[in-house]
């Protein structure tokens, strides 16, 4: 696209070296092509086709400069043709108003000053019809004074008679020209040359131009219809583009925004539906010229409001998830410290007294945090989780294990001062154990019950808690076995 805009400039640099007057079709074309809509575009690419189009303006500029001073020197040189004109219209009038008995002297005079009148060039375009009405008017009037043989009149009026009908077939085969524009600029000049043409006989000059004008009537009828139809699709190519801009007026960038909190789709279908709107856009062809700009201000005005809009607010979606990154990774940093802690204060094969409880808290509380953090990006989420959740069951994991040696050691304890109630009194006393084994049996067996595993290391704790029911059990056997034979 940059390389075409840059060819586009090249193009019209070029056609400042012609005649400016001539190129005014080739100079439109170049810029309705160079403002042809460009389409989405890079921060790179819109400030190289601003650059772009303040040279193109500057050449464009120049142009309208040449063809103003072009303008300015063809209306002087009308006006000196006009005056040139004026001069041998005044002197035709009075040739053709003289006394009868002087024409045939003055025939060659007529002749001169009509060779004068076709080198003269073109006067301003609101004295066209005039200075070619009186032209014509001498003309026929001398002409009708002429008292000449009639071998030489009949001679200037075969010869016209010759050249209009060429004229008269030319119009008449334009009727088959299917560019009417082309075919409407060519009638044209079929009626330039017509009226430099001088009389026929004056019984063919009515039917004559009445062929003329039959011909040019059915050119200027299909030239009417052409731009009638024009300008009707013009007017349909409006009302179409007034209905997109309508359409993109419609979207609500606020209600996006809202509903995006929960669900970004919404913002991916209105996307799409811009997208839409705007290929179709491309599709249609001009409207009327006084609408051209404006509707295309209002269209790309449009269109700007709710990509801007989109990209404020996936920006501060950014925003925020880069906070809450940061949130995330210190919390997980956190949590590895407390378990890498634990790790670095119970080395192998030694035992050191750590803060359970405390620590466990610390980690609760980090656990509690990281749910009022809102989302990151999803590339980060999951190993983030990853990372947290390790730390976390490698810290209740490392608890459990702690726990588990405590808890082993007690019961140890347990049974051995059980050992001693029951030595020193007797049955009663194994029958309090008994009772004491049944309750804890029946309290760890409704604990597990309720237990809902969250991590991974859950399963671990059910089979802890699952090793100390059987154990009671076992406790609990010994006993009644025990209570059996004191009973025996």
């Amino acid at each position: 696209m940059a390389s075409n805009r840059e060819q586009l400039i090249e193009e019209l640099k070029g056609l400042l070296e012609q005649d400016v007057t001539a190129v005014k079709d080739q100079v439109e074309h170049i810029k309705t092509q160079f403002y042809k809509e460009p389409g989405e575009l890079t921060e790179e690419e819109a400030e190289a086709y601003k650059a772009q189009e303040e040279e193109f303006k500057a050449v464009l500029a120049t142009y309208k400069a040449k063809r103003a001073e072009a303008a300015q020197k063809t209306a002087q040189e009308q006006e000196a043709n006009l005056k040139r004109k004026e001069a041998v219209l005044e002197e035709m009038r009075t040739l053709a108003e003289g006394e009868t008995d002087g024409v045939m002297a003055n025939l060659q005079r007529m002749r001169e000053l009509q060779a004068e009148w076709k080198e003269i060039g073109a006067v301003p375009a609101e004295k066209v019809q005039e200075t070619r009405k009186a032209y014509q008017k001498y003309q026929e009037q001398f002409y009708d004074l002429v008292k000449i043989n009639i071998e030489l009149r009949d001679l200037d009026f075969k010869k016209n008679l010759e050249l209009k009908t060429l004229l008269c077939e030319a119009a008449e085969r334009l009727q088959n020209n299917e560019n009417i524009v082309e075919a409407s600029r060519a009638l044209q000049q079929l009626h330039d040359e017509w009226a430099e043409i001088g009389p026929v006989a004056r019984e063919l000059r009515e039917e004559l131009w009445e062929r003329f004008k039959a011909a040019s009537t059915v050119i200027n009828k299909k030239h009417q219809a052409y731009f009638d139809a024009l300008h009707a699709k013009e007017q349909e190519n409006l009302d179409r583009k007034r209905a997109i801009i309508e359409q993109l007026q419609a979207l609500n960038t606020e209600i996006l925004a809202e509903d995006a909190k929960t669900d970004a789709k919404g913002w991916e279908a209105a996307t799409e539906k811009v997208q839409a709107l705007q290929n179709e856009w491309r599709t249609i062809g001009f409207a009327p010229k006084k609408y051209n700009q404006s509707i295309y201000d209002e269209y790309r005005a449009e269109c700007d409001r709710f990509f801007q809009a989109k990209t404020a607010y996936f920006k501060g979606i950014r925003d925020t998830f880069t906070e809450n990154l940061k949130q995330k990774r210190s919390l997980v940093e956190r949590a590895k410290a407390i378990a890498e802690g634990v790790k670095i204060e119970q080395p192998e094969g030694e035992s050191v007294k750590i803060e359970w409880g405390k620590a466990a808290d610390e980690l609760r509380e980090l656990q509690a945090e990281w749910k009022t953090v809102g989302p990151v990006a999803r590339k980060y989420s999951d190993d983030l989780w990853h990372q947290f959740s390790e730390a976390c069951d490698s810290f209740f994991n490392a608890k459990r294990e702690a726990a588990k040696g405590e808890r082993e050691k007690a019961r140890g304890e347990r049974a051995a001062r059980a050992a001693k109630a029951a030595a020193n009194q007797g049955a009663e006393g194994l029958r309090r154990m008994r009772d004491r084994l049944q309750q804890e049996i029946k309290t760890a067996e409704n604990n597990i019950l309720f237990f809902t595993a969250k991590s991974k290391g859950a399963n671990k704790l059910v089979d802890d808690m699952q090793k100390k029911i059987n154990e009671l059990k076992k406790q609990l056997e010994d006993v009644k076995t025990q209570i059996d034979n004191e009973e025996e």
